[in-house]
């Protein structure tokens, strides 16, 4: 399975950005406003900055207390983002995402954003393959 079907079967179609020069209260108003627990970072809403998370902002909260919340973005955001394609198979997806220990993934085509899955978008692919195939077997060895 490649990540077009996951891209194709969300219901969101356009991504949450927020601009680098945006500060980390806007940001986290926006994660709580959109109900999501990430935001790509993009001056544009095409071309993918970094990604800022709940985890980074509770991470700074921590360090620095309520002043960070004053800070921009691109002071706090991932900038060494790991991207995919359309063709990437959901499984390079899963194991680039559990090796980088992050949970959302942007989708970019000719260095524009096109989309982002989750680690929890990957796993039900996953499920959903696994399950047509059990279906698909079933029907060979019961002979339909």
């Amino acid at each position: 399975m490649l990540v077009k079907s996951i891209l194709k079967s969300k219901d969101i179609t356009d991504v949450v950005t927020i601009g680098p020069e945006a500060t980390i209260e806007a940001a986290a108003q926006l994660l709580s406003d959109r109900g999501i627990g990430t935001v790509v970072v993009s001056a544009d809403q095409a071309t993918p900055l970094g990604i800022l998370s709940e985890r980074d902002i509770v991470r700074q909260l921590a360090k620095t207390g309520s002043v960070c919340l004053g800070h921009k973005v691109e002071d706090y955001m991932t900038r060494e983002l790991v991207t995919c394609v359309q063709d990437t198979n959901v499984e390079e997806a899963l194991t680039k995402m559990t090796e980088g220990r992050f949970r959302h993934m942007p989708v970019v085509e000719d260095g524009v954003l096109i989309g982002i899955i989750s680690l929890g978008d990957v796993v039900k692919a996953q499920l959903t393959e696994v399950a047509m195939e059990k279906s698909a077997l079933e029907g060979m060895i019961m002979g339909h």
